[in-house]
């Protein structure tokens, strides 16, 4: 089983000690949020709670994933960074493909794209973006990222995107893995047909386990069910060792955490999320791996 914490909500400055933190101490995914603007009003409903609320307050700072991927990257030697999520059809993909392989490059590859496609319809009316048929949008997205991030000369003739030959550089060093987010049946079946795997929200592992069942299944619709797949899930009734072999059981090979949560509770305080970190890595990660889970 595989670990990943979450930088989501902590402070910029954080950024790259909390990484470096991560990368000595044997982690194997860093993962970073994504939002461009938080407009001052917001209509659009948030779909992961109750009544429609965001989870974070204006003040929140989101970087630029990228931009922030590319200087932990260069900062680190061995942990895999992720998008948790990034919306992918807030962009341009051109604009995307350049930003991602770049990023790639200067991380040395460790580099996987976590993708959504985005709730908030103000943010795509602010960056000019389509909200309509967003989806659609999105997984053409992905064949065109795929052949850019080829660095050879292609071409893309489709519903949403023409160009005629050309070639985009620098190329990633290796093929860069697509995480595929969300709950609804078209997620679900995005990330079975297009993916290299699925992340989460916040669920129990009972959810958990109909939500991986159920990608098994659609992932043997589309004869892909001998390929390797990642379920990067945060699981609310996971906080032990025995919680996530529960989790690894029904599916899940990569959980993610704050892990100073534990050791102290929510805190801007740098020294104890890094303290988090080491504790963590140290009690639960020998564990797991000793039982050839790692």
């Amino acid at each position: 089983m595989k670990f990943a914490v979450s930088l989501a909500f902590s402070p910029p400055d954080h950024w790259l000690p909390l990484a470096r933190t991560a990368d000595e101490c044997g982690w194997d995914v860093v993962l970073v949020s994504d939002h461009v603007v938080h407009p001052e009003k917001i209509d659009s409903p948030y779909p992961y709670t109750e009544d429609g609320s965001p989870r974070w307050d204006a003040p929140t700072p989101w970087p630029d994933v990228w931009v922030a991927v590319g200087a932990m990257g260069a900062a680190t030697r061995r942990v895999r960074f992720m998008t948790g999520i990034y919306i992918l059809p807030l962009r341009n993909p051109f604009v995307v493909a350049k930003a991602v392989g770049t990023a790639a490059v200067f991380a040395g590859g460790r580099v996987s794209l976590g993708i959504g496609m985005g709730w908030m319809k103000e943010e795509f009316e602010l960056l000019e973006q389509p909200f309509a048929r967003r989806g659609k949008r999105a997984d053409e997205m992905l064949e065109v990222l795929k052949k850019l991030w080829t660095g050879e000369v292609v071409e893309h003739h489709g519903e949403f995107y023409d160009f005629a030959p050309l070639s985009m550089q620098p190329a990633p060093p290796e093929p860069i893995p697509i995480v595929v987010g969300g709950l609804s049946e078209p997620a679900l079946k995005r990330a079975a047909r297009l993916g290299d795997g699925w992340i989460s929200d916040m669920h129990t592992s009972e959810e958990l386990r109909e939500i991986c069942a159920r990608l098994a299944s659609l992932r043997a619709e589309c004869g892909r069910a001998d390929e390797p797949f990642e379920v990067v899930a945060a699981c609310t009734d996971a906080l032990d060792v025995d919680g996530y072999r529960r989790v690894r059981d029904v599916g899940v090979t990569c959980v993610q955490t704050m892990p100073w949560l534990f050791y102290g509770g929510f805190s801007d305080d740098l020294a104890q999320k890094q303290e988090g970190i080491r504790r963590f890595a140290e009690d639960v990660f020998p564990k797991l791996r000793d039982e050839g889970a790692g």
